[in-house]
């Protein structure tokens, strides 16, 4: 009687694979590859978004270490302040200077 169900569960996972394995043929569809440099661009824009969030994100602790800083009247916390702001806008726009410049 083991017999019978072991082979009748082994026969249960075996239709299950193939049901499984049928499945994912049919929606399995061929990726035909673009053109290399439209890849490459979008890859360069998804990179520089990700600079420019940083480049924001550094950009407003600076100007809240600013606030801080003129709230406690603190010449140094206010100097790494203004350092951290245009530190983050240059981040933020490295984009644009490095085409100002002509690299890209």
């Amino acid at each position: 009687m083991k017999k019978i169900e072991k082979c009748v569960n082994i026969l249960r996972f075996v239709k299950f694979a193939l049901v499984i394995s049928a499945f994912l043929l049919t929606i399995v569809t061929t990726v035909f590859a673009d053109d290399p440099l439209t890849t490459i661009g979008n890859m360069s824009n998804f990179i520089f978004a990700a600079i420019r969030a940083i480049g924001v994100i550094i950009l407003a602790w600076g100007v809240v270490q600013i606030g801080l800083s003129l709230q406690s009247h603190d010449p140094s916390q206010r100097t790494n302040g203004f350092l951290t702001f245009f530190g983050g806008l240059v981040i933020a726009l490295s984009r644009e200077i490095l085409g100002l410049i002509g690299i890209m």
